[in-house]
């Protein structure tokens, strides 16, 4: 089933790619798209020009800064929902997760303002450099601290269908699975959930999924197979013999 599913998306992301090169091929001779397919793993030129007048116009409040990241042709999404996540979810934390979600978002939003224009447009270098102010930010504002002390909200904050593919999401899952037994523990378990419903039994078999679920109690090769007692030390035959009879002694007649 996985190899079916597996090769789906290679032929739906084959059939993609025919579209958009036939889409090309037609409009060769217009005016140019007002969305251009990056080339070479590069961020095109109207989409830089288009972040850095976004970043420049959007306010240091709320999450458009953001958003400025969310339609651009290296496909970086992710910052604008997280944003909005823990914004919509700020009343549920303690006074140190608040902290850490107002220090946190203005951690990031000045980061890439002042990063966005000095780094590479390879797509592969603006990535790297969204996952290490992630990293610098939460770490910097301590978000295993509010992690700990607000465990159900963080976890309730993470949702499986957001870890694919490999963005944003998933940085802050990989720190937050560092942040102590109880995080990792209540962060694993609701997402093998999450992974079951969506997935099924495909779920099962694969190793992240696998590698979470407890050993289940009372196991028939754990608990119904006992250990065979050990040999006595002097096993005694299986016909052991009779006794000796007394000997009588007879006194001479004289």
């Amino acid at each position: 089933m996985f190899v079916k599913v597996a090769v789906a998306l290679l032929v739906m992301s084959v059939l993609e790619q025919v579209v958009r090169s036939d889409n090309t091929d037609i409009h060769s001779h217009d005016s140019p798209p007002e969305k251009p397919v990056s080339q070479k793993g590069r961020l095109s030129l109207q989409n830089t020009a288009e972040i850095q007048h976004c970043l420049v116009n959007a306010g240091d409040v709320g999450c458009g800064v953001f958003e400025c990241f969310e339609n651009n042709s290296c496909e970086i999404r992710g910052l604008q929902e997280i944003c909005m996540t823990f914004l919509h979810n700020a009343g549920k934390f303690d006074s140190q997760g608040k902290s850490f979600i107002k220090d946190a978002l203005k951690c990031m939003a000045h980061g890439l303002r002042h990063k966005f224009s000095c780094i590479s447009r390879k797509c592969v270098s603006i990535k790297e450099m969204v996952f290490q102010l992630q990293r610098e930010c939460y770490i910097k504002h301590n978000l295993c601290s509010a992690a700990k002390e607000n465990v159900a909200v963080m976890v309730e904050m993470i949702h499986f269908q957001d870890l694919f593919p490999k963005g944003p999401y998933v940085e802050l899952v990989n720190i937050l699975l560092s942040c102590g037994e109880e995080v990792k523990e209540a962060l694993t378990r609701s997402v093998r959930l999450q992974c079951e419903q969506n997935w099924g039994a495909l779920c099962d078999s694969l190793s992240l999924c696998s590698s979470m679920a407890p050993s289940p109690a009372g196991s028939p090769t754990e608990h119904r197979r006992p250990a065979p007692p050990p040999p006595p030390p002097h096993p005694e035959p299986e016909h052991p013999k009779p006794p000796n009879k007394p000997i009588t002694r007879t006194n001479p007649v004289k």
